[in-house]
């Protein structure tokens, strides 16, 4: 397994466990950032720039679909976040705001919060039993 795949599953890893925790800790405040980060235009634009370059970054260094589930879901996590981003990007934000309200994140914040956090485990002692 390559020295790329390690460091990223276990940056991305810890990084979910610890924003799937504190966003579990702190519900309410959650769910009023995320409204007002989408009612935000000008915060929506940064987010969507930040996501694609880190995307575009993650798949140009690590862009591996072999060599097991690790460097799989590594590679996934990076295009994700390119897609996200030239998605916020490109829609625009009345669009996010109603994606966001479909998709309930106030009925089922607790099974979002569950597979944040479900993956940054697994990409975490992936990554540091690798």
């Amino acid at each position: 397994m390559s020295a790329i795949t390690i460091f990223l599953a276990r940056l991305l890893g810890l990084y979910c466990l610890v924003i799937a925790l504190a966003m579990a800790a702190n519900r309410r405040a959650t769910l009023a950032a995320v409204d007002g980060f989408l009612r935000s235009p000008p915060l929506l634009m940064l987010a969507s720039v930040i996501a694609l370059a880190l995307g575009l970054a993650m798949v140009i260094g690590h862009n591996i679909w072999s060599g097991g589930v690790l460097p799989v879901v590594v590679t996934l996590y990076g295009w994700t976040s390119l897609i996200k981003g030239a998605a916020f990007l490109f829609r625009p934000p009345e669009a996010s705001l109603k994606l966001y309200q479909a998709m309930g994140h106030d009925r089922h914040f607790h099974l979002y919060i569950a597979g944040t956090f479900l993956l940054g485990l697994y990409l975490t002692l992936a990554g540091f039993s690798a």
